[in-house]
């Protein structure tokens, strides 16, 4: 399948990262959980700025996450779009619009599957763990990161979204020649997750 090697679910990408967060930073070693306060008890944490208006209703978009994005939304930002695939990754749902003008794709989708939202990502950042990190003041409304470790390169952009402050939309773009959006991939991903969001605050 051509187009395949462009094709990286949300999830696996952000599962990476954000799993190796699980480890004593200076040992390594497999840190136990102790017990805590809920989650929503306890979040924001780590520095991440708070969600001031939480999109409380997201199970349509955890279920299909292709419904979040009409393709004719994608296709005015990135060209036309061959195919949609869904992932069903640890952390959640993920659709992938594959362009025609390949290898090239975006990827989008709620993780509800991490349940500590951007302050996860703020965690893996004060442990020195992200090579990439940028956080954004707003999408429409919503806070949101830019972040990477190891994985940048031309055409690539990892963005995520707090529509919670345990929930995040994240969205990934891997695009290559022939793409109209290969110089500002992150640009892509930004104006994807604006959609998204209002699609989310109207469901």
């Amino acid at each position: 399948m051509p187009h395949a090697r462009k094709f990286v679910s949300v999830a696996a990408v952000s599962g990476l990262l954000l799993m190796s967060g699980c480890s004593d930073p200076k040992t390594g070693d497999a840190t136990s959980a102790a017990p805590t306060a809920p989650t929503s008890a306890r979040l924001p944490a780590n520095g991440a700025p708070a969600v001031t208006n939480p999109i409380l209703n997201t199970t349509q978009a955890e279920s299909d996450p292709c419904s979040t994005v009409a393709t004719a939304q994608i296709e005015e930002l990135g060209g036309k779009v061959e195919k949609t695939e869904v992932d069903d990754g640890t952390f959640g749902k993920s659709c992938g619009w594959i362009f025609e003008a390949g290898p090239s794709s975006v990827t989008a989708g709620l993780l509800p599957g991490n349940k500590e939202g951007l302050s996860s990502l703020y965690a893996k950042h004060a442990q020195g763990g992200l090579s990439t990190f940028k956080p954004i003041d707003s999408i429409e409304g919503y806070p949101g990161v830019i972040y990477d470790n190891g994985g940048e390169g031309k055409g690539r952009c990892v963005l995520a979204v707090g529509v919670r402050d345990d929930l995040t939309y994240t969205v990934t773009p891997l695009l290559a020649t022939g793409n109209p959006m290969l110089s500002d991939p992150c640009g892509l991903a930004t104006k994807v997750a604006a959609a998204a969001i209002k699609k989310l605050k109207g469901a």
